[in-house]
């Protein structure tokens, strides 16, 4: 008897060892997994520390948004907004940043880009539901989003969320209007050096991970042209360029490169964020 329960007992356990039984394992192990990635990535990216938008919350208003924001994980090539569509979330990057581009991604050309400055939804924030622009991840990250209708009620609510959100979206027009005068007055060299220097005030590194191809689609020019204008830059050595990447060498020398083309969005930033802190 007592060989019989131990060879039902040896057969259980075989047939626990089956595909199924694996796949089901596999199966938990990868949520739980999940579930702890979620909650470091919430331990280590504190709304006030990564974002700057997010950093300049009041206790008040902190409390309010904060439960509902969710971390997130924003890959390269992840898309935030499609062209005529809802706007289902906003999202407050911390790190990377995301392209906005005007007619499509494949003959389109970026007119702005948005990171841990600011946020995207700009089009809920000014009362509209989406945007005729496509907005994706342009330089992997992670943030955190907030659907766009909570994002409603709570400015709705406050003030001066919707005050600080406002500001947020008048920064970027002023960053559009600024790109559309380098598309038309400045040469490839200074809207290359005005570009790189967008890049790096976002990702607080000298080197940048990029294509030529995606550089010439970016500023709406064939890649030809991006070549000879990175060899001017090389030839300054204000930077280093090689396959997929470009490092900035002397950023004092790109801001003279860039010939005033950067700058303007970025000091009508820092007044109001200086005049926000003192009120």
């Amino acid at each position: 008897m007592r060989n019989v329960r131990i060879r039902t007992l040896r057969e259980s356990i075989l047939t626990r060892s089956s595909a199924g039984f694996w796949a089901q394992a596999a199966r938990r192990l990868l949520r739980a997994l999940a579930r702890i990635r979620e909650r470091a990535l919430a331990d280590r990216l504190d709304p006030a520390l990564g974002n700057l938008t997010l950093s300049m919350l009041s206790a008040s208003d902190r409390t309010l948004l904060r439960p509902l924001l969710d971390p997130v994980h924003l890959p390269l090539r992840r898309y935030l907004e499609r062209p005529n569509k809802r706007i289902d979330f906003v999202y407050f990057p911390d790190s990377g940043f995301a392209s906005v581009v005007a007619g499509g991604s494949a003959g389109g050309v970026e007119v702005g880009i948005i990171g841990r400055e600011g946020t995207t939804g700009l089009a809920v924030i000014l009362g509209a539901d989406r945007s005729p622009h496509e907005t994706y991840m342009q330089y992997g990250g992670t943030g955190h989003r907030i659907s766009a209708s909570a994002l409603k009620g709570v400015m709705a609510q406050s003030t001066s969320l919707r005050e600080l959100l406002l500001r947020t979206a008048y920064i970027f027009s002023i960053q559009t209007a600024q790109t559309a005068l380098a598309n038309g007055r400045f040469k490839l060299e200074e809207r290359l050096s005005r570009w790189l220097l967008m890049a790096r005030d976002r990702l607080d590194s000298d080197e940048i991970s990029i294509t030529q191809e995606f550089l010439a689609l970016m500023l709406g020019v064939r890649r030809p042209g991006v070549n000879v204008a990175v060899r001017a830059l090389e030839d300054q050595a204000l930077i280093k360029s090689k396959r997929g990447n470009i490092v900035i060498l002397d950023r004092e020398g790109l801001e003279i490169s860039a010939a005033g083309s950067y700058g303007t969005a970025e000091a009508e930033q820092r007044r109001l964020i200086s005049s926000m802190s003192t009120a």
